[in-house]
């Protein structure tokens, strides 16, 4: 009779913990996770490492939201037990960067933190300008299409103020890739397709406000053509007085073959009124070799670069906004346009017409 009592007592007492939903439940029907190492770290090259998993259940594995550095293997496992593996791309930046890997086994959640080292300087192949460290890159390394996580596309005729003739559209038009990445370099290609001409005008989604600012670039040949490397306000409202920044802009048919231009606009300077800050460059092979086209931005100046060699520079005179509204957040654009006020006389018969980036790189100071 004793033993009747305590056993009904006891499914009693578990029942009402079960109903009132408290903490000692949730902790004693908890799914268990044990994870080894507890915590990652790696230097900055391209790393495999792994973790050992033992749960009570089926698991799954995943790093944070956004996070393109890390990837994480298998992302689900019926094992209880397994191992994961986490491959961690190569930090090609001179600040160190971390972030956490979360296992997660029914409502349990085991978070692991990584951290990878920062390059170290002389570890990469890259020239770093005295007195910056690199902020941002796109190596275009990857074959397939650019980043959609880097780069956002304009869209569109009408002209775009230049009366253009070519058709901007989101990296590819009825199934032709006229954005594309390929043996190491990005292209950007002009290509009439069912009698219409398309080509891309591609931004980066991130924006500085000053730095240096450098693309290697193979420019096009193709009468018509405008490639061009510049950069726009992140909250632009009316231009000129918002300013523009032309790091290259490079036309055959209205500058000639091998010449390339550096300019600003904002208010008091622009070429509606012939009063635009510019400066036109000879680079041998422009077409054919790659070239390095670089501007320093600082408070007090712009100087412009090609293949380290100075040949403009627009400083602040102090004039205010109407001269210098180069004080806010500005982001990178890629583009080739056909035709218009700078493209000039085309040829239709020379397309597709293609313009090659090697890659974009912005650094900050230190």
């Amino acid at each position: 009779m004793g033993k009747a009592k305590l056993l009904i007592a006891s499914l009693f007492a578990i029942a009402a913990c079960g109903c009132g939903g408290g903490s000692e439940d949730k902790i004693e029907n908890a799914e268990t996770v044990t994870v080894t190492p507890a915590s990652l770290s790696c230097n900055a090259e391209a790393n495999v490492l792994t973790l050992h998993v033992k749960a009570s259940k089926a698991f799954q594995a995943y790093a944070e939201d956004g996070i393109e550095w890390i990837t994480v293997e298998p992302a689900y496992s019926s094992a209880p037990e397994a191992d994961v593996t986490v491959k961690v791309s190569e930090n090609a930046s001179y600040k160190e960067r971390s972030s956490e890997i979360t296992i997660k086994c029914g409502t349990t959640r085991k978070k692991v933190s990584l951290t990878q080292e920062a390059m170290q300087k002389g570890q990469l192949e890259i020239d770093v300008p005295d007195g910056y460290h690199l902020a941002w890159q796109d190596e275009f390394n990857n074959d397939g299409k650019p980043s959609a996580s880097e780069w956002w596309y304009e869209t569109g005729g009408g002209g775009w103020g230049n009366n253009e003739i070519q058709t901007y559209v989101a990296q590819s038009q009825s199934g032709e890739d006229l954005a594309y990445i390929s043996d190491g370099s990005l292209k950007i290609k002009v290509q009439k397709i069912d009698g219409k001409v398309y080509s891309i005008r591609m931004n980066t989604k991130k924006y500085w406000t000053y730095g240096w600012f450098e693309a290697r670039i193979k420019v096009s040949d193709v009468p018509g053509s405008w490639p061009a490397f510049w950069m726009m306000p992140q909250n632009f409202k009316a231009w000129p007085q918002d300013g523009e920044i032309d790091i290259m802009e490079y036309a055959i048919s209205t500058q000639g073959k091998n010449r390339s231009s550096s300019s600003i606009h904002c208010g008091a300077f622009n070429w509606p009124k012939g009063t635009q800050k510019t400066h036109a460059q000879s680079v041998n092979n422009a077409a054919s070799e790659y070239h390095v086209y670089a501007l320093e931005w600082k408070s007090d100046k712009m100087v412009f670069y090609i293949d380290g060699k100075q040949h403009l520079v627009f400083n602040n005179d102090g004039g205010g906004y109407d001269h210098w509204p180069f004080y806010n957040p500005f982001y990178l654009k890629l583009n080739m346009a056909w035709g218009g006020n700078m493209g000039g006389t085309t040829d239709e018969t020379k397309l597709p017409a293609v313009y090659e980036i090697d890659y974009v790189r912005v650094f900050q100071a230190d």
